[in-house]
């Protein structure tokens, strides 16, 4: 890749596809520890659970706001060292790091979320252009191999950072109490660790990886004056038919997962292990780890189903083995809310993992079949839209569902989540067309 490209992607090996993704390793690790967390650290400085979905408005906000400029700027740029995509994964990794320090350390609940909202949009910047980066380096025949590889990195981030703060404690003799009254010091050093982790695994891409010198598709790219805003504008209105298809599908998918993070962990926390945050914070506390432990079973079968993706492609296609995860994952959720013994989450969760890893690389990879190669970057992050939407939807709203209709029951909204799952699942198999689509 060190010559003008031609048009001709060359085929990389299995530890050049390790190399362009391991900074998603970074990236999910920082991801996790914020995801698994900051609902206890909000309920640790007093907020209620009817306040949480609210205090979570913050990602889906930023990646809205975020991932289309990032996206539509990505595609015009070119450093000579850096490439297109790689200056977008420094600045981002260097802002996201230097926020992991400082999120723990928050004294308020509105210091959290206010630092909540600079610490996504770090993550963003580094995030959406791995998407692209991935489609930008591999034909079609490897896409789904290198998707897959991001599922891993995914998939063994989560786990590692799921399992820290229990580790910290057991291994390392670190103590569950809070820090200056709000956080424990378990997950204050896991916060700093994620800092660290975040930036050396991006830096470790950014060095080892390269990319293709701009095509002349790119160059025009480049040289299109249109404004940013109408760009984004126009892009949305011309969709390809078979990306607004899988939109639907994402748009049911992922307030399901969002219901999972506002609430499994401290679900688990306060209704399986009677924990209360200012009351009796060492047994709410063990909760969150055992939340986090299983959570990071979810990811470690992420982890290892994502090596039997390409093959599962192979044999079913793109859409019935998304379809099939999904419906595994959907089951997952739902049972949930029946274990009464808090061991058996850790099958709830591992069926979970299997959507996880579908979820993280097959509506990739399908859509990055349909999408013109100068405009990757913009189209995957207006993609992002049907991840932001229903999330920012169910932050302004499922605070007033949780505590009018479900009376707070957090496993309740779980298991709700699981039903998402399932109708994304059977929305994929009636509406998703497996061959390509044609403008």
């Amino acid at each position: 890749m060190n010559t003008a490209y031609t048009g001709n992607k060359v085929q990389l090996s299995f530890w050049q596809i390790w190399n362009m993704c391991f900074g998603f390793f970074g990236i999910q690790f920082g991801w996790s520890l914020q995801m698994g967390n900051m609902s206890a650290i909000y309920e640790f400085l007093g907020a209620t659970p009817e306040q949480i979905p609210g205090l979570w408005l913050a990602a889906p906000m930023t990646g809205l706001l975020v991932q289309p400029i990032v996206g539509y700027f990505s595609d015009r740029t070119w450093h000579p060292k850096l490439g297109r995509r790689r200056p977008f994964f420094l600045v981002g990794a260097i802002l996201s790091s230097a926020l992991l320090f400082v999120m723990p350390n928050a004294g308020s609940i509105w210091i959290a979320a206010g630092v909540l909202w600079v610490l996504d949009s770090s993550i963003n910047v580094t995030m959406e252009p791995f998407r692209a980066f991935v489609a930008d380096n591999l034909d079609e025949k490897q896409r789904s191999r290198g998707f897959a590889m991001q599922s891993m990195f995914i998939g063994l981030a989560s786990f590692i950072a799921g399992y820290l703060p229990m580790v910290l404690v057991n291994w390392f003799d670190v103590s569950r109490e809070k820090t200056n009254g709000s956080i424990p010091q378990n997950i204050l050093l896991s916060f700093y660790i994620g800092g660290v982790v975040f930036l050396v695994s991006v830096l470790y891409t950014v060095f080892k990886s390269k990319e293709y010198p701009p095509s002349e598709t790119a160059s025009n790219a480049a040289e299109n004056k249109t404004g940013i805003i109408k760009e984004i504008i126009d892009s949305l209105i011309h969709m390809p038919v078979q990306m607004k298809r899988l939109a639907l599908v994402n748009f049911i998918t992922w307030p399901g997962l969002f219901l999972m993070w506002f609430y499994y962990s401290t679900g688990v926390a306060s209704q399986l292990f009677h924990g209360d945050p200012l009351t009796s914070s060492d047994t709410y506390t063990m909760g969150l780890e055992h939340a986090n432990t299983t959570s990071a079973i979810l990811n470690l079968v992420t982890f290892g189903f994502s090596f039997s993706l390409p093959f599962l492609v192979g044999k079913l296609g793109k859409k019935l083995t998304h379809t099939a995860c999904l419906l595994i994952g959907g089951l997952g959720l739902i049972s949930v809310y029946y274990v009464q013994q808090p061991n058996l989450l850790y099958v709830s969760m591992g069926l979970v993992g299997i959507a996880w890893a579908s979820i993280l690389s097959m509506p990739y990879s399908m859509l990055s079949s349909f999408i013109p190669v100068q405009k990757m970057g913009i189209y995957m992050g207006i993609f992002n839209f049907f991840i932001v939407l229903p999330e920012i939807l169910a932050s302004i709203f499922f605070g007033k569902i949780m505590s009018t209709y479900l009376h707070n029951d957090r496993l309740m909204a779980v298991q709700i989540g699981g039903f998402l799952l399932v109708l994304a699942g059977i929305v994929c198999a009636i509406i998703i067309k497996e061959e390509k689509i044609k403008e």
